[in-house]
């Protein structure tokens, strides 16, 4: 395949992604909230799960505002996490923000992150790294603290 049909391609997935975004609603109920902002662009994404008693993700869902890119990202992380155990779910936070910033992995790991993979090229574009990783930064400590935080934090 070409490179512009390449580059066409991954347009489509991002455009819907965000046109269309997969979990953007909140959860009536969950085990772990957080709210997180992109302080040098306004970027807000506000993600709530629900953990099992086997620590899987039984439902996730976001809100917020922001560009398309971190609100595709948003979209693309709830898809490829939902109904994956808590460890699963933070080592492909990590491999996401690992490849965005050009640490290579094994075509498995990036397999697993599903569409999200297309955005390893984000890093050409170092101003939106931070709205691609951010849903992902949600993702983590949301997942790492028993009570996290409602309120705002910077990413």
């Amino acid at each position: 395949m070409g490179l512009s049909k390449l580059n066409s391609l991954y347009r489509e997935v991002i455009l819907d992604h965000a046109d269309h975004p997969r979990h953007k609603h909140d959860l009536q109920t969950s085990t772990n909230t957080i709210t997180l902002k992109n302080p040098t662009c306004g970027d807000v994404i506000n993600l709530s799960i629900k953990l099992d008693d086997q620590d899987q993700i039984a439902d996730i869902g976001f809100s917020g505002d922001g560009c398309t890119i971190s609100q595709s990202s948003a979209s693309m992380m709830t898809d490829a996490v939902m109904g994956k155990d808590k460890e699963t779910a933070l080592r492909m936070a990590k491999t996401f923000s690992d490849m965005v910033m050009g640490t290579e992995h094994p075509q498995a790991d990036l397999d697993e992150l599903g569409d999200a993979a297309i955005l390893s090229s984000i890093m050409s574009f170092p101003a939106r790294i931070k709205c691609a990783t951010l849903a992902w930064w949600a993702l983590q400590r949301a997942l790492l603290e028993e009570d996290a935080p409602t309120d705002e934090e910077e990413a």
